[in-house]
């Protein structure tokens, strides 16, 4: 027996970049298809900076799973249960916002994951198994694999706590939150200061010295991504439905409002 395989991770492990999607805006199952055909590689289904609930988050999971590209929630906080629900309905993985301490990444790996590795409590058949049963050891065993703990760093703190986080076993992705690091420097904004570029080098080295893997977000600017991803970044939240829908539409509204009429 396998589990539906976690492709973003499998980017990982195979040393490629590792491409998602943020939703905010989307609501329809479909989404998760229009993404594969975009060929990223997982959503970034955001319960952080939206409106969404636990039940449209679980049906564009439970879709995800099936086109072939892999659901990441990111949750809104750090209670156990905002996962939990969500790991239960389909995720396969979870990404936690506001981690700055080695304590708070333990808690976030304790119930994301089954005994022995943490102490998720055991549900029955899931969809990441196509429902299919299995002996409880091999289930969890299959899922704990396959699920994806992703800790956001986006204080001085957090940065600061890097190498220790990194080392926290269960933690596969350190990603930095890039809008609420610069905002919590005092230089909102301001993605090209010599202290995000200092900041993306800690989180890669402290993740290059674990075993781990770094992200970025809320960095979008061509050239920068390519800067950062030149450095070591591999797991690359690419953008959002929203910024994707508004940049198309200004780009047809310029091309329209330029056209001479007769």
């Amino acid at each position: 027996m396998s589990a539906i395989p976690n492709h973003a991770k499998c980017r990982l492990a195979a040393g490629e970049l590792s491409l998602g999607l943020g939703l905010r805006q989307a609501r329809t199952v479909d989404t998760a298809m229009i993404a594969r055909s975009c060929d990223f590689d997982w959503l970034f289904i955001d319960m952080e900076h939206s409106a969404m609930d636990v039940d449209t988050a679980a049906q564009i999971a439970v879709a995800a799973l099936g086109a072939g590209i892999t659901p990441l929630v990111r949750v809104p906080g750090r209670e156990h249960h905002h996962a939990t629900r969500l790991l239960d309905a389909g995720a396969q993985g979870i990404v936690v916002p506001h981690v700055d301490t080695v304590e708070e990444a333990e808690r976030v790996v304790s119930y994301c994951k089954y005994p022995p590795l943490g102490h998720r409590s055991v549900a029955g058949a899931q969809p990441q198994l196509g429902f299919r049963a299995a002996p409880v050891a091999e289930a969890t065993r299959l899922v704990n694999e396959e699920v994806l703990v992703v800790v956001m760093l986006e204080t001085p703190q957090a940065i600061a706590n890097a190498d220790a986080i990194a080392a926290v076993k269960g933690v596969d992705v350190l990603l930095i939150g890039t809008n609420d690091l610069c905002a919590e420097m005092g230089i909102p904004g301001q993605f090209t200061d010599a202290r995000v570029e200092a900041a993306y080098e800690t989180v890669i080295a402290a993740c290059g010295r674990h075993g781990k893997h770094p992200g970025m977000g809320g960095v979008y600017e061509p050239a920068l991504l390519q800067k950062y991803i030149g450095m070591g970044m591999r797991f690359i939240l690419s953008g959002s439905d929203l910024s994707f829908m508004m940049a198309g539409a200004r780009e047809r509204t310029g091309f329209l409002r330029a056209l001479k009429i007769q």
